[in-house]
């Protein structure tokens, strides 16, 4: 007899109250991710604004969004705006935090783009401001949100496949470094493996060592660190998160994971990079030791990109509803942020580096 599968918790509450959303940026993942994703879950998009105009004002004639400022400080400072949904490079969203609590006293909510900032130093900087102007903050870790993942995240849970023993994520996709990046010496680990940093967290906890190796990109003609990331990371446990994020390939591209615990396996994909001419769903398949031969293989349409925004944007919406801190909060994203610095510390030393080392220097009481 076939062991019966386990139920999976795919979904999440949506907001109960109607909140004006106001976003700051018009680029490929507003246009293709925040702004699908919010229309699809009938979010109000008050107001657009960008560093450019006119690409604001073409988004807000898709999208049916009411109001455009000419200028982000102009939105910033619209108190008709209850919750700032920032999608900025890095570097500037500190500047655009400090200036939106300042300004707009009915601001209730930030949701920041990741990585949250360019080093762990300016993110802590950016929680500081938010929580002294009793904003809630929330960072855009999105692959928490993707149905894949949070599969896994049952199933882990609820003990189906034993004790974690192995994890692995493995990334192959030629990454156009985005324009915002051009002056950046870090690449690979600040922009896409903090995707893949946040996942192993949300999943197991925190590491209690890294160890990395990066290598430059061979086609970027200017000085880099990293253009590939290999990182492992180490628990106490004894468990092994290895992620492999090759930005350098035009062949076969896609994301990989795949989990082995002492009682079973589940394995499966994310669906990127085909979004959005392809747009295929992440999958999942699992198997118990107690019937090795019979996979679990559940199927959705929904995708990483767009669905897992809709995510990042309700739960941020249901804790100030709430009075609670998000899921994806700026306090939990700076352990994420410390596993970016440690990675990059591993890499150039050669030598296994700890996070709780990194996060022992900030001057906030960041939680376990």
């Amino acid at each position: 007899m076939a062991t019966p599968a386990p139920e999976l918790d795919l979904d999440y509450p949506l907001p109960v109250a109607d909140h004006a959303i106001g976003i700051v940026g018009a680029g490929w993942i507003v246009r293709h991710c925040h702004l699908p994703a919010y229309r699809k879950a009938g979010f109000r998009v008050e107001a657009i604004a960008s560093r450019a105009e006119v690409g604001a004002r073409s988004l807000a004639t898709e999208f049916g969004i009411p109001t455009v400022h000419a200028d982000w400080r102009d939105l910033v400072a619209d108190t008709r705006i209850e919750i700032l949904d920032l999608a900025f490079p890095p570097d500037c969203q500190l500047e655009v935090i400090r200036r939106a609590v300042r300004e707009n006293p009915g601001l209730k909510g930030v949701l920041a783009q990741k990585p949250l900032a360019p080093d762990l130093a300016t993110a802590r900087e950016i929680v500081e401001v938010c929580e002294d102007a009793q904003v809630t903050l929330a960072v855009n870790q999105n692959m928490r949100y993707d149905r894949s993942i949070r599969a896994l995240k049952s199933l882990l849970d609820r003990g189906y496949l034993g004790r974690p023993l192995s994890a692995q994520i493995t990334m192959h996709a030629r990454v156009a470094w985005m324009p915002y990046a051009a002056t950046y010496e870090r690449l690979a680990l600040l922009i896409m493996s903090v995707h893949h940093l946040d996942a192993f967290r949300f999943l197991f906890g925190e590491p209690e060592r890294v160890v990395a190796s990066v290598r430059p990109d061979h086609e970027l003609g200017r000085p880099h660190v990293d253009g590939m990331a290999v990182y492992v990371l180490e628990y106490g446990d004894g468990l092994r998160a290895i992620g492999i994020d090759n930005c350098l390939t035009t062949i076969d591209q896609g994301i990989e994971w795949r989990v082995e615990g002492t009682q079973g396996v589940a394995k499966g994909t994310i669906g990127w990079p085909d979004y959005p001419q392809g747009g295929s769903p992440s999958t999942i398949d699992f198997a118990h030791e107690g019937d090795p031969v019979h996979w679990f293989r559940p199927r959705w349409d929904e995708r990483w990109f767009p669905d897992a925004f809709v995510g990042t944007m309700a739960q941020l919406l249901r804790a100030v509803e709430d009075g609670t801190q998000p899921e994806i909060g700026g306090r939990d994203n700076l352990h994420t942020m410390a596993l970016v610095e440690a990675a990059y510390a591993a890499a150039a030393t050669g030598s296994a580096v700890r996070p709780a080392d990194i996060l022992a220097s900030s001057p906030l009481e960041v939680p376990a």
